[in-house]
């Protein structure tokens, strides 16, 4: 009994001893923690006057960007949406292409045989059209070969037309020199009218008619113009042609006046030769053996002069020998 008196009494004061010591303990942990509460709440006032001047200089700083994510957000929202529109459009694009890929297999396997048609197609094409590139070829160097035949012709025909042009002016200028040869019934009266009766230029009209062709008759139409110069042509050609006869009828008389001078001095001169050949002295019955002469057709003072005939042939038979 006594050890359990001090047992308890030892845990007695074991008791208030711990309660002693707890209660200091107690009251400098509070005294301890009401410091480090006021302390801390220094700190804690403090570091929140920081926070809020932070959060008031981040905010002032990060206005524009806050509006600019606010824009972006808003754009964010509305480009998700615009996205997910897009994602099942092309879910449905996917699904099109899926169908029409589908179509296409089956396309193409039909489409093979004609795809086949169209290469036999194909290769005839460019067989014809090899050949037609050899007639081009061959056609072109044809219209070569006639493009140097035309230029070579061109130029003789230039040269052709240059010498006309010579020739006319030529004929102009013999113009001008045959104006001063004119009578003055031809300068008053260059072109000659028709000796021909009305019949007989009706009477010739339908026989040229009737031997032209109708070329030739086309031909004639075209140079009606030149029927003045014509029958100037035809009155110098008659002049002409009228003193070449008379030219030669000349000629004649004077080899024949120059045949009778010679028997003549043979017949006053003697010698052997000449009395070996025919001589004109020598008369048997008042005739000699030596041709008539010539009668000169002579015209006395009083005679009348013999009126002048002209022959005339129309520029119509004229063009049938000239053509």
């Amino acid at each position: 009994m006594a050890m359990e008196q001090n047992y308890i009494d030892s845990e007695y004061e074991s008791k208030l001893e711990f309660q002693s010591m707890w209660d200091d303990l107690k009251n400098k942990n509070l005294e301890e923690k009401h410091f480090l509460r006021l302390q801390l709440e220094n700190v804690v006032e403090d570091l929140w006057r920081r926070f809020q001047d932070a959060l008031k200089n981040y905010t002032d700083a990060t206005e524009d960007r806050k509006v600019a994510f606010e824009t972006l957000k808003v754009k964010d929202e509305k480009s998700s949406k615009e996205i997910e529109a897009q994602m099942k459009k092309i879910q449905r694009l996917q699904d099109s292409i899926i169908i029409l890929k589908g179509k296409i297999m089956v396309h193409s396997r039909e489409s093979e045989e004609q795809n086949q048609y169209i290469r036999d197609d194909k290769e005839l094409v460019h067989v014809q059209l090899r050949k037609l590139k050899a007639q081009r070829t061959q056609a072109r160097e044809i219209s070569q070969e006639n493009l140097v035949k035309l230029t070579l012709e061109s130029n003789a025909t230039i040269k052709a037309l240059r010498k006309i042009v010579d020739k006319g002016e030529k004929i102009l200028k013999l113009a001008e020199i045959c104006r001063k040869f004119e009578t003055e019934e031809e300068k008053v009266l260059p072109f000659y009218s028709s000796t021909l009766t009305p019949e007989e230029q009706e009477e010739i009209e339908d026989i040229t008619s009737e031997e032209f062709t109708e070329e030739l008759a086309k031909v004639i139409a075209d140079y009606t113009g030149l029927e003045n110069f014509w029958k100037r042509y035809n009155k110098v050609k008659l002049e002409q042609l009228s003193l070449q006869h008379r030219r030669a009828q000349l000629l004649e008389i004077n080899r024949k006046l120059r045949e009778m001078l010679k028997q003549y001095l043979d017949g006053i001169s003697v010698s052997d030769e000449v009395l070996s050949q025919l001589n004109p002295l020598f008369v048997v019955n008042h005739r000699s053996n030596l041709p008539q002469s010539l009668s000169l057709p002579t015209t006395q003072p009083g005679d009348k002069k013999p009126p002048t005939t002209y022959n005339i042939i129309e520029a119509a038979h004229v063009i049938p020998h000239i053509l």
